[in-house]
């Protein structure tokens, strides 16, 4: 059942990143509205499927890459919707809806594959440092789509090349509000997370560090959300150059992140 569910909300996510995209070939505000329905239908499917699958018998969930992926993907869907009720961004979903379908597509190899995790790396902690650590990620990922649509935006700006699209592309003002307000709350849950997995490590292994590493990875993307973060607050940053670093370090973390893993040992594996 949590395998159909899941399938069911990749299909109506796909569906939401075709209106979208249709809404900003056509330079139409129509589609979009009916895109920012599907999304949401999406989610509420996305939803159960979490439900069925995590607790099938009222026990703590073991999370793997077909869940962190998902719930990736989840993450990015509920915050653009929230965020879209705060601010004119519709259209912005044809930035965000393929990053949310390409995780879920990612997401259904690992579908219905076991979790080989230890007894020992099974726990409340485990669970809470997943779930935060991926949250404090989507929220980075939604702020990287704002940043490039706020660039190309002020760019045709610039060029005097808006045109009929100046009506349907959001404004500045909001997008840069979006990636202030995902910053502001994706640090504090990357924080929140690496904290949790620091105390599971402590436990499990005697120390709280052993360069593992994703604990690399996710200690260099905290540093860099964490100093654009006091950039943004204490010196200003704000407008293309957030746009500009909230792109740049989302990217390098990526490919860093997607080179680097399959090289070497971790003991992340089983997520």
């Amino acid at each position: 059942m949590g395998a159909i569910l899941f399938k069911t909300a990749l299909a109506v996510y796909f569906a939401s990143a075709l209106f979208y995209g249709a809404s900003l070939w056509g330079k139409r505000v129509f589609p979009a509205r009916f895109a920012a329905g599907f999304m949401f239908a999406a989610l509420v499917v996305h939803t159960f499927s979490f439900a069925v699958l995590w607790f099938p018998e009222g026990e703590q969930p073991v999370i793997g890459i077909h869940d962190a992926l998902s719930l990736f993907a989840w993450v990015m869907a509920a915050a653009y919707l929230t965020l879209q009720l705060k601010t004119k961004t519709r259209v912005l979903g044809a930035f965000v809806s393929p990053v949310i379908c390409l995780f879920m597509v990612v997401a259904s190899v690992g579908l219905g594959g076991a979790v080989n995790a230890p007894p020992m790396l099974r726990g409340s902690l485990v669970t809470a440092h997943v779930i935060l650590s991926v949250a404090g990620e989507a929220l980075f990922a939604v702020a990287s789509c704002a940043g490039l649509m706020y660039l190309i935006q002020d760019g045709l700006i610039r060029r005097k090349k808006a045109g009929g699209m100046s009506r349907l592309l959001p404004p500045l003002g909001d997008l840069d509000r979006i990636n202030h307000l995902c910053l502001l709350w994706g640090v504090p849950l990357l924080t929140l997370g690496g904290l949790a997995g620091s105390l599971w490590a402590r436990i499990v292994w005697g120390s709280h560090w052993q360069w593992d590493p994703k604990q690399v990875w996710t200690l260099l993307a905290w540093g860099c959300y964490a100093f654009l973060l006091h950039q943004r607050l204490a010196i200003g940053w704000r407008g293309r150059t957030a746009a500009r670093w909230s792109l740049t370090v989302f990217v390098l973390l990526l490919v860093l992140l997607m080179a680097g893993l399959p090289f070497f040992g971790t003991l992340h594996r089983f997520v």
